[in-house]
């Protein structure tokens, strides 16, 4: 899995998270997303990479510039995890 972290400017509020969170679960299957105007991101959890300009049209649809984007692996951590 892979996490791709979206640095964006314009999110002001919480009606601006969940406008960002949204527009990327209607582009892609994806696992996860979440959206802080605080951190000033957007987080996704997804199997499948998407492109920058990909990201990018979408979030500048939807009002937001994006300032940087930025992939690692993802792995999901939990209390078993340490076992395996």
């Amino acid at each position: 899995m892979l996490k791709i972290t979206l640095k964006l400017e314009g999110m002001m509020c919480s009606m601006c998270e969940a406008h960002a969170s949204e527009a990327i679960r209607e582009a892609w299957e994806i696992k996860k997303v979440n959206s802080s105007r605080k951190n000033g991101e957007t987080v996704i959890i997804t199997e499948n990479d998407i492109s920058d300009a990909e990201l990018k049209d979408v979030m500048e649809k939807t009002g937001f510039t994006v300032l940087s984007i930025i992939r690692e692996p993802f792995e999901k951590r939990g209390f078993f995890s340490k076992f395996r």
